[in-house]
């Protein structure tokens, strides 16, 4: 049996755009427990007090303990026995960007080890959330950390352009159904540019990016969805089989799969 507890936490308000928001987890289980982490609008970054968790995923294969995961279009598999206890929290990609300083590459391959990104203050980081007393003071604490980083990423060499941003936005917000060439002629830059500074700065291209908020909003909608066709319908699909086959490149498995799996009906197959 699985025990755990996941509290969750919203960031300060002046970090609106770069943090989603922080989710506590304390668990522990006798048992393997296997979970499929689906690409999202969001880089995650692992503060882990706990045992190494297995990934397995095209970019990483091996045993990580504290890590930022990318901006993916691509799922992975996480394995733990034992306990696993931590602090995730869920950036933007453009909030890796200026809080991280990540870009391009390192927001699209594999996974970055914490002290990799933050050197000695990682370390200290964690030593603090460690002895913190309880969850609301480790929310606190990050908020303290990525200020401190958003007042110093101000003045940095490679800020995000307006336009990125609101590209971004745009996309987000339709769920990814606005096509590359009107977000290019709506900001004013050929689609050639727009797509070596979007993928630079957001770490997949805008096409990319919006193949991966189209399947966010398929899977919060997937328990949901009177039938496939009609989920199809409602997220920016073709059809029924355009949707299967997404799922099959992204998520690595059927929405069938995927929604038996959530529901504890079907277990992740190694």
């Amino acid at each position: 049996m699985n025990l755990g507890e996941y509290p969750a936490g919203a960031a300060h308000p002046a970090l609106a755009g770069d943090v989603v928001g922080y989710c506590g987890y304390a668990e522990h289980s006798a048992t393997p427990v296997r979970r499929r982490e689906l690409p999202g609008p969001r880089v995650p970054v692992i503060i882990s007090f706990g045992d190494p968790l297995s990934v397995r995923s095209p970019g990483v294969s091996g045993e990580l303990t504290s890590f930022v995961a990318g901006f993916h279009d691509t799922f992975a598999v996480t394995e733990f026995v034992g306990a696993q206890c931590g602090l995730q929290v869920d950036l933007t990609p453009l909030g890796a960007h200026r809080l991280l300083g990540l870009a391009g590459d390192d927001l699209r391959d594999g996974a970055l080890r914490l002290g990799d990104v933050f050197g000695r203050s990682g370390d200290e980081l964690v030593s603090r959330l460690v002895e913190a007393p309880d969850w609301a003071a480790r929310f606190a604490l990050a908020d303290a950390f990525l200020l401190r980083r958003s007042v110093a990423s101000s003045g940095r060499a490679d800020p995000v352009d307006a336009e990125v941003g609101w590209v971004w936005e745009r996309l987000w917000r339709s769920g990814g159904r606005v096509r590359v060439g009107t977000l290019a002629a709506e900001v004013g830059w050929s689609r050639r540019h727009l797509a070596g500074r979007f993928r630079r700065q957001v770490g997949l291209g805008p096409k990319e990016a919006a193949r991966v908020l189209r399947f966010a909003r398929a899977v919060r909608r997937l328990d949901t969805a009177p039938s496939l066709s009609d989920l199809a319908a409602d997220t920016g699909y073709a059809d029924h089989s355009h949707l299967v086959r997404e799922f099959h490149a992204l998520a690595g498995c059927t929405p069938s799969q995927l929604a038996a799996e959530r529901r504890g009906t079907s277990v992740v197959p190694v």
